[in-house]
């Protein structure tokens, strides 16, 4: 049923290319990040939010004008690869799946705090399980469903924005826009937030299923990282109005927390089940991009040729998505790894940081080399500010993969020669 090497087929048209990245970014990363950002920047918070903005911005239109020109499955690993050299692209390639696989666990335990709290690791195998089973029958049933997960997400939202500011517990004076921690705390949260920005990388990811790339991919990423701009700063605002900087640093949930202090605590199941939802939402589009990856650099041999196999009727890489759903469903029956998001955020910057690079290299012109230049310095300083574990974990990770990169090259020159 399957045929090696077989391209994939394009569906996905730009409302379906645009549902995807919301659905990866309008997740739980909302329902996650804000507290530690907080904490990291007290007051600090809404201009460490425009500052993970401007980021996101330079690294969305730097992907989207590559993956126009190189619409294939893969995302930054190909363009590294097409722009840079075999070896940037693989350094993008790994960052991207050995941070993003530790988000997918996050993400499935995620679930299973909010639905089942004395079973989280149980049910979060049987998620994985099952968007792993979605994700196989074909990205049209994988489209439909992150549709449906992004109308109830957005909903709750909205509703949560419109409890907070409507209660009249909300004041303005907690927002007091200042610097108390410094730019570094306004850095490091602006690396924390990036977490909840990042899925628009899935867009470019899935190049090879999108139908018309070189229309349909510019007009999505920035569509779908504008929206949820607009979300996540309504959503700011008004927890923070409710909460303010501390309370919401020290919040477990902050969402929870908020609707409970604006007075209406019957609603924060409701919240909880849309924080669910969300982390749902996250978790199948991270394994579409992660399982993507892995196609393009098993097709390169960078991982066993057998993860390139496309199945015959599905059109789906199946084999690496088998894969990805295992390591996930391991790491998430044994290991709690809910507190990966300085981590991931530090693969995936680095990730961007080869698709700005990349980008530079696309035109000579020193205005068409501004945007990739402002992404590039903005993900190498959001790194660096991120918690000194996350750093050092993250950098000992990309020189696990250096090094694996070099050892292979070794190999396969001694036997060549």
């Amino acid at each position: 049923m399957t045929r090696t090497g077989t391209a994939l087929r394009r569906t996905l048209g730009v409302r379906d290319a645009v549902v995807v990245g919301l659905g990866s970014m309008v997740g739980a990363g909302v329902f996650s990040a804000l507290g530690p950002a907080a904490r990291a920047a007290g007051s600090g918070l809404l201009p460490g939010l425009a500052v993970a903005a401007v980021v996101a911005y330079c690294n969305a239109v730097s992907s989207a004008r590559l993956a126009a020109r190189y619409p294939a499955s893969g995302g930054t690993y190909v363009y590294g690869r097409e722009r840079l050299g075999a070896f940037w692209g693989y350094l993008a390639g790994w960052a991207f799946v050995v941070g993003k696989t530790a988000s997918c666990a996050a993400m499935a335990l995620t679930v299973g705090a909010y639905v089942w709290p004395g079973q989280a690791h149980t049910v979060a195998v049987a998620a994985v399980v099952a968007l792993t089973a979605v994700n196989y029958g074909g990205i049209q049933k994988s489209a439909w469903l992150t549709r449906v997960i992004v109308a109830v997400v957005l909903a709750v939202l909205a509703a949560v924005v419109v409890v907070c500011l409507a209660s009249g517990r909300a004041d303005g004076g907690r927002l007091g826009i200042g610097l108390p921690t410094g730019a570094g705390g306004v850095l490091q949260a602006a690396g924390l937030l990036f977490f909840a920005f990042a899925g628009y990388a899935r867009i470019a990811t899935l190049g090879e299923e999108v139908r018309d790339p070189a229309r349909t991919i510019p007009r999505a990423i920035p569509l779908a990282l504008g929206i949820a701009l607009v979300v996540y700063a309504f959503v700011a605002v008004a927890v923070l109005g409710v909460l303010g900087a501390g309370r919401l640093g020290h919040a477990t949930a902050p969402l929870a927390e908020a609707v409970r202090a604006a007075g209406v605590p019957g609603f924060v199941p409701v919240v909880r089940a849309g924080a669910a939802v969300a982390a749902l939402g996250s978790l199948l589009a991270l394994i579409l991009g992660v399982s993507r990856t892995t196609l393009a650099m098993a097709r390169d041999g960078h991982l066993p040729r057998a993860l390139a196999d496309v199945h015959a009727r599905f059109h789906v890489p199946h084999r690496a998505e088998l894969a990805v759903g295992a390591v996930v469903a391991v790491l998430a029956a044994t290991v709690d790894v809910r507190g990966a998001i300085g981590f991931s955020s530090f693969g995936v910057l680095a990730y961007y940081a080869v698709a700005n690079a990349s980008a530079w290299t696309l035109s000579p012109a020193p205005l068409s080399r501004l945007v990739p230049l402002v992404g590039l310095l903005g993900c190498a300083t959001l790194a660096f500010a991120l918690p000194v574990v996350s750093v050092a974990v993250g950098a000992g990770v990309l020189t696990v993969g250096v090094a694996a990169y070099g050892i292979r090259r070794w190999w396969a020159g001694r036997h060549a020669a």
